[in-house]
């Protein structure tokens, strides 16, 4: 009885992550995530269309570097860090850069990422 208990409770956690992704995925607000090194780990279809970069594009990349225009990264790269140490930030210009070279703003919630544990495993950032 108690493997059945465990294994009902893994499946209800799994259905419940599959459900976030979704969410995730279909939501109507660009919505990314980053590692701890700052590395792209989250980008959903609203991204995708707003930057007109495939999340196969960026996935593994460095966000600030390679997405966020240069007289931005220093003050983008700062309120990530802050979430990366549990700050967070509401409502901060999130200048991005598109496929084809225009920038693209958009207002930014920055909300740190963590583990089971409480560890923090990165940044979530939502926008609008």
């Amino acid at each position: 009885q108690d493997i059945t208990a465990i294994n009902d409770s893994q499946a209800e956690l799994s259905r419940l992550a599959n459900d976030l992704q979704l969410v995730i995925e279909a939501a109507n607000a660009p919505i990314f995530g980053i590692d701890t090194n700052g590395f792209v780990n989250e980008w959903n279809r609203k991204a995708a269309a707003i930057t007109g970069f495939s999340r196969e594009e960026v996935m593994g990349k460095d966000l600030v570097r390679r997405f966020i225009t240069p007289e931005y990264q220093d003050s983008v790269g700062e309120v990530l860090h802050k979430a990366l140490q549990g700050e967070e930030t509401a409502n901060f210009e999130f200048p991005l850069y598109t496929k084809d070279g225009e920038r693209v703003e958009v207002l930014l919630n920055a909300t740190t990422r963590r583990s089971a544990t409480g560890a923090i495993v990165g940044v979530v950032g939502v926008g609008q």
